[in-house]
């Protein structure tokens, strides 16, 4: 991270799957916060002096020899800490409490009792009362350490919460970041908010004007050049930087011919027209295209695009001349270390932007605005931007686009009907007003074709696969449950309007096992 920030929450990482969404839900509360895996925090806490401390969750036993600790800086700095399971077990392992493993686990919804006044619960739970809560656990906390006392229980967690109010150290055995706890997001506001003091001024208006003044910083009288994808990410990093430094910014749509109906023509349009940011468009679609004839392996497909669009960026980058910036609309999800337990925080930066590679190649400089930001915080800036809601609101689209859409081989006549069928998709999800409720929604051409009566006639044409799934990061997803008259609405319009197409079906399968793509 680039970016100072006064008031601040460290999350320390012991690997579990929903330790991002501690981070949303502190931010949501407006309060920036990090997250440092396990061997690193000591350094990300002399880096960010935060004002408060979340350990998170994780799949390892503190009963371990080898299970992950929580570094002395942060048990000795006298901040507030928050422990949620595995931390509420790693704080009382190290402060003199005990854990022991337990005879039965306890996963899933459970229901805990409040013992007494907490901090936490200020406005929100009083003594006596039931609430709702997500268990995953084994081990079981069963006995505290000295100066901490149980203020809410359940059966299979006698400690489900615990705290320590002259220390301002909580614990809960329970996960509150997930939206299985109905109440969590309310307990961390009140964890950042009261126990830590922090104001909750974190908001898009001051991360705009703070970020502007960053980039200027950094570029001076330099240029920079921008990749547009047509994605979300690659937009909105783009209409910031040109906010900041106006025609240092030059921008480059490389259109390779694979995007949804109408989508390039809406780009070249909101950035020329609305915007007036200098944009050079290169319709490269044949080029694209003729290179896919006859592959049909996902990954050579996926490699023959990212290859093929350097070459084609890094053209035209030559001939704008002078750059001395690259700029790239990477997220904070892509830049978060994941854990491992045999051997430390292990790296994985994704390298899937559209424009990877391209720095060490170019020998530029990257300007990455919204490194700091999830995906709904990029939604959010850009609409603080002025961007159009149907712009910034869209859904998830790959990088490589409906080339990993057809399985088999792509060519222009397939990437056409497919684009119709999509097209009509999604008019039917907006039209249902479900469009802002599913995270991602599209049509797959499939390599079958099946046999049809269309009016008096045999049809022998393609099969269409409708794909809809809910998701709050992509990590997992479940499918959206239309109704069967909408899906017969859609079905009937497909095969009635899309020539090509002579069946629809459905996709009932969830993330895992499958993904939410087909390639």
């Amino acid at each position: 991270m680039t970016s100072q920030h006064p008031e601040s929450i460290l999350i320390v990482d012991f690997g579990s799957q929903v330790t991002q969404l501690i981070a949303r839900r502190v931010r949501e509360a407006g309060v920036y916060s990090e997250i440092a895996p396990f061997g690193s925090a000591a350094e990300a806490f002399a880096r960010m002096s935060p004002k408060g401390i979340i350990l998170s969750g994780g799949p390892a036993s503190v009963l371990d020899d080898e299970g992950p600790r929580i570094p002395a800086e942060i048990l000795e700095s006298g901040l507030p800490i928050l422990g949620i399971c595995y931390g509420q077990q790693a704080l009382m392992q190290q402060l003199g409490g005990e854990v022991l493993e337990g005879d039965a686990g306890e996963f899933g919804r459970a229901f805990i009792t409040i013992d007494d006044k907490c901090a936490l619960f200020d406005g929100l739970w009083s003594l006596g009362e039931s609430h709702q809560v997500w268990m995953s656990h084994g081990d079981k906390v069963t006995r505290l350490a000295g100066g901490f006392r149980s203020v809410a229980s359940s059966p299979g967690a006698p400690y489900a919460v615990i705290a320590d109010d002259e220390r301002r150290i909580y614990a809960t055995q329970f996960h509150m970041e997930v939206v299985h706890t109905p109440d969590g997001a309310k307990l961390l506001k009140n964890f950042v908010r009261h126990v830590c003091g922090l104001t909750g001024d974190w908001t898009m208006a001051e991360f705009r004007k703070t970020k502007i003044a960053e980039i200027r910083e950094q570029v001076g009288d330099g240029r920079v050049i921008c990749g547009l994808s047509g994605g979300v990410d690659s937009a909105v990093a783009a209409v910031l930087i040109h906010e900041a430094i106006g025609e240092q910014l030059t921008c480059v749509f490389v259109d390779h011919g694979l995007m949804r109906l109408g989508e390039a023509e809406q780009v070249v349009s909101l950035f020329r027209g609305h915007y007036n940011i200098p944009l050079i468009h290169r319709d490269v679609s044949t080029l694209f295209l003729n290179g896919l004839e006859g592959v049909t392996d996902p990954e050579a497909k996926r490699k023959f695009i990212g290859k093929t669009f350097i070459d084609v960026f890094d053209d035209e980058a030559s001939k704008v001349g002078g750059a001395d910036f690259l700029a790239q609309g990477t997220l904070y999800p892509d830049v978060i270390e994941s854990v491992s337990f045999t051997g430390g925080p292990s790296v994985t930066i994704k390298s899937h932007h559209n424009v990877g590679g391209l720095p060490e190649r170019m020998n530029m400089q990257l300007v990455e605005p919204l490194r700091e930001l999830f995906k709904d915080e990029v939604r959010e800036l850009g609409r603080e931007l002025g961007l159009p809601d149907i712009f910034v609101g869209r859904h998830p689209f790959p990088g490589p686009g409906l080339a990993i859409r057809i399985p088999g081989e792509v060519t222009r006549e397939r990437c056409d009907v497919l684009r119709k069928a999509d097209a009509i998709y999604l008019e039917e999800i907006r039209n249902a007003g479900l469009y802002d409720a599913i995270w991602q929604a599209f049509a797959v051409l499939l390599p079958v074709r099946t046999v049809g009566v269309m009016g008096d006639s045999r049809t022998y044409d393609n099969v269409c696969a409708l794909r809809a799934v809910t998701s709050t990061d992509g990590m997992t997803a479940d499918i959206y449950p239309f109704d069967s008259a909408f899906l017969s609405r859609v079905a009937t319009r497909i095969i009635n309007e899309v020539k090509g197409i002579n069946r629809v079906v459905y996709d009932y399968t969830s993330k895992p096992p499958g993904t939410i793509e087909w390639e």
